[in-house]
């Protein structure tokens, strides 16, 4: 009998993927007040943005319970050898925790249940989740498919940006200066991995600018097997985009799908979230060996601080300090 994948729907894999490679996708929740809704169950990405521009409660996400993992185990346990969970970050969410107590209310049964934390988000996630199940469709043990997995998971970096600060600040993100900054800095903050949390990196004025950035990333990387994009923003901007891609990465096409809740709830409408998958990791290199250092610099988050600083200072006679904090998933 095969080895069964796991995720969950932060990982954002399209839907005919899923189905395609036999990935289970557990739904996190979304609550716009008292409602509760199933990602990708009950509620779709386009309705969700929506009611997230429209409605006058802010969402909020939350992971989903160790029953609803124990009934997924409990129910692929009987055509398979062994169960692979992968989720998204534990430093941002509660899904691996949840998902590991799961696996002790089904920890009677013969089937093995492995749970890994991805140590990533979104499609970054969705990347693992389906090198995985390409693994197991080629007849790969669960060791080796675990092993496999290893080997993938150092071998992606996410990049991306959002198109304004205002969500973050909805979200809290922003510290109590959040509602002031996200109205008078017309910047879009430019996002990566660090030790399992989304950080910023810089910040870009313009859209033209950051799709020129996220580009220009992936031309300084080399040996790039895949691509990931998830966005929130408009169909034939992510088209032109991977176009730009395609004219120097002829051999790679992108898995292009929606930003779901998870991360949609503090990016917003406009979002873009990328994730490159290299051939090979270069261990222990700090600017690793399949990876050159971008030509393209931009100007830390202390320039937001310093903007923010300065307008006070005028409308005030004083300055005040602000953090952009790490943003938490679910």
């Amino acid at each position: 009998m095969p080895v069964k994948i796991v995720t969950d729907s932060s990982s954002d894999i399209p839907g005919d993927i899923a189905r395609e490679l036999d990935i289970t996708v557990v739904p996190l929740y979304i609550s716009f007040g008292t409602e509760t809704l199933r990602d990708g169950v009950d509620i779709q990405p386009d309705e969700f943005y929506r009611r997230l521009v429209n409605d006058p409660v802010h969402p909020t996400t939350a992971a989903a319970s160790p029953g609803d993992f124990a009934e997924i185990y409990e129910k692929l346990s009987h055509n398979a050898d062994g169960i692979i969970s992968i989720h998204l970050s534990r430093k941002v969410s509660a899904t691996f925790d949840a998902a590991l107590k799961g696996r002790e209310l089904v920890s009677g049964k013969n089937c093995p249940v492995e749970v890994v934390d991805s140590r990533l988000v979104t499609i970054a996630l969705g990347l693992v989740a389906i090198a995985a199940a390409k693994a197991a469709r080629a007849g790969k043990t669960m060791q080796n498919t675990l092993d496999h997995i290893n080997e993938v998971i150092p071998c992606i970096r996410v990049y991306g940006f959002l198109d304004s600060l205002k969500y973050i600040a909805k979200g809290g993100r922003l510290g109590r200066a959040g509602p002031f900054l996200s109205s008078v800095l017309p910047v879009k903050p430019v996002l990566t991995m660090k030790d399992g949390s989304l950080a910023p990196t810089g910040v870009v004025r313009t859209r033209s600018k950051g799709i020129e950035r996220l580009q220009e990333l992936v031309r300084s990387t080399l040996h790039v097997k895949e691509i990931g994009i998830a966005h929130s923003a408009d169909d034939q901007e992510i088209k032109s985009f991977v176009e730009r891609l395609n004219s120097f990465l002829p051999h790679v096409k992108p898995t292009v799908t929606q930003l779901g809740p998870a991360l949609g709830v503090h990016g917003g409408p406009g979002a873009i979230l990328m994730a490159i998958e290299r051939e090979s990791p270069a261990a222990g290199a700090g600017l690793e060996a399949g990876e050159r250092k971008p030509a393209v610099s931009l100007p830390s988050l202390q320039s937001i601080r310093d903007s923010f600083a300065q307008r006070k200072s005028r409308d005030s006679g004083h300055t005040s300090q602000c953090s952009l904090m790490p943003l938490n998933a679910v």
